[in-house]
């Protein structure tokens, strides 16, 4: 029986816990991961503050039971259009993804943008990645002490402002700064606070790229989404191989002088001559490392690039091909419906239930009178009062508010007492109508005559 061949993996430099010290590097692709990444972590930490006619700009609010999204307000009820985003999302991830590989995880995935601060505040307080590797190996001292307690005390500072940014898009960011300084803060948000805080810490501090090799989904259905012309971050063997030394300008040899810089540059520590590897997030570093190297030796750029398998064979590689206009026609579909709900919302929920403790009310011998429980909702600052009406085919009469005040009343229980001087015996139905200087919404149910 053959044996499987096995080949032995380049690592970068970690210390004896197997942690990777990761060199930050410059170049093309990192100044487009910063110019995509910056404008998120802004609007992140940004939209926040925001506010229109003193409501937040963007707020999922569980004690209003409402969805507030740049400045308009929709109800718990249209929950589904989120989830229609998220499908849309999806879509949009797969059409990335055939196209290009996972370019989402290394240019805008927040775990990846997390990651990469924390690697910078590393570099800040504890020294480049070869300075960290070596001290890490040495015995303590009370500088390298000092030095990790400022690196993680800065770590545990920009988790709890994460923590608190995003829970502030549930619970008023301003009421959460305000309660923790007036130290009323409830139990329920100080333990959120403090869970979200120590999962920012551990995901991007102490765990890192096991997330992207061992929890995040989407590495393990990349196999999946690609194809032989999926624009990937690849190595050219053909042309790279046999390695070769910086020194050795043998031109039989190859043009990679296995400099490793690929390999220590690489935020989930993997070595892409090996290959296509389910842990590479398409960052780019690798790249720009080694253009700095070709560069330096007067060699074409481009041994390491955006390149489809096809490509490396020298073989034609169309982009618009079949798979991704599917992927591209989904995308718009879901996107299109999406559009069309958040058009087409509205912005009075009304519901109606019967008493149950009393269904019917007998004041005469054809006198029956109906009792029920209404409640109105608005999600429209400009509504202050909803009248209500009543209608069918006999001559019903209401009893109850007859205007319902928003200002005081939005989302109660009211109830309220249908009666037909002359019902007949069975069910009728009548028409419940509310309206407001906006919106006029109409709620059909059933009246119960005489008989039962």
């Amino acid at each position: 029986m053959q044996k499987i061949p096995t080949v032995q993996l380049h690592t970068p430099a970690t210390n004896d816990e197997g942690k990777i010290h990761v060199r930050l590097t410059e170049g093309l692709y990192q100044n487009i991961r910063r110019l995509i990444s910056w404008p998120l972590l802004g609007l992140f930490f940004g939209l926040v503050w925001v506010q229109h006619n003193g409501q937040p700009w963007l707020l999922f609010s569980f004690a209003q039971h409402k969805i507030i999204v740049f400045g308009h307000a929709y109800s718990w009820f249209d929950l589904t259009l989120l989830a229609g985003l998220m499908v849309a999302g999806a879509f949009l991830l797969c059409f990335m993804a055939v196209a290009w590989g996972r370019v989402w995880c290394g240019f805008a995935c927040p775990q990846s943008i997390w990651t990469w601060l924390f690697i910078r505040i590393e570099q800040l307080t504890e020294g480049r990645a070869s300075q960290r590797a070596r001290r890490e190996r040495q015995p303590l001292t009370a500088q390298q002490t000092l030095r990790r307690i400022a690196k993680h005390t800065l770590w545990l500072l920009l988790a709890l402002a994460t923590a608190i940014t995003f829970t502030g898009y549930f619970v008023p960011v301003r009421d959460i700064y305000a309660s923790a300084a007036a130290l009323q803060m409830s139990p329920l948000l100080l333990g959120w606070l403090l869970i979200m805080s120590a999962l920012t810490y551990i995901n991007a501090g102490l765990v890192r790229e096991k997330i992207c090799l061992h929890a995040c989904p989407y590495s393990r259905i990349q196999g999946v989404m690609f194809d032989q012309h999926t624009r990937t971050v690849s190595y050219d063997a053909s042309r790279g191989e046999p390695r070769a030394s910086k020194r050795n300008n043998d031109k039989s040899q190859g043009d990679c002088v296995d400099c490793s810089l690929c390999v220590q540059v690489c935020p989930v520590g993997i070595d892409i001559r090996q290959g296509l590897q389910a842990a590479c997030i398409d960052c780019g570093a690798c790249i720009d490392a080694c253009d700095k190297v070709m560069a330096t030796l007067d060699r074409p750029k481009g041994l390491i690039r955006f390149a489809s398998l096809a490509q490396l064979q020298n073989k034609p590689s169309p982009q618009a091909r079949t798979r991704l206009l599917c992927y591209a026609a989904a995308l718009l579909l879901a996107t299109s419906a999406v559009a069309y709900g958040f058009t087409h919302t509205t912005s009075l929920q009304v519901a109606i239930s019967r008493d149950r403790n009393a269904l019917t009310t007998r004041l005469g011998q054809h006198h029956i009178c109906n009792n029920y429980r209404i409640k109105v909702e608005s999600f429209n600052p400009d509504e202050t009062q909803i009248s209500v009406a009543v209608t069918g085919t006999a001559n019903y009469q209401l009893f109850g508010p007859a205007m319902i005040d928003l200002n005081q009343n939005n989302g109660d229980w009211l109830a309220y007492r249908v009666c037909d001087e002359a019902a007949q015996p069975g069910v009728s139905e009548i028409v419940f109508g509310f309206e407001g200087q906006v919106v006029k919404v109409e709620k059909e149910t059933t009246f119960l005559g005489g008989g039962f």
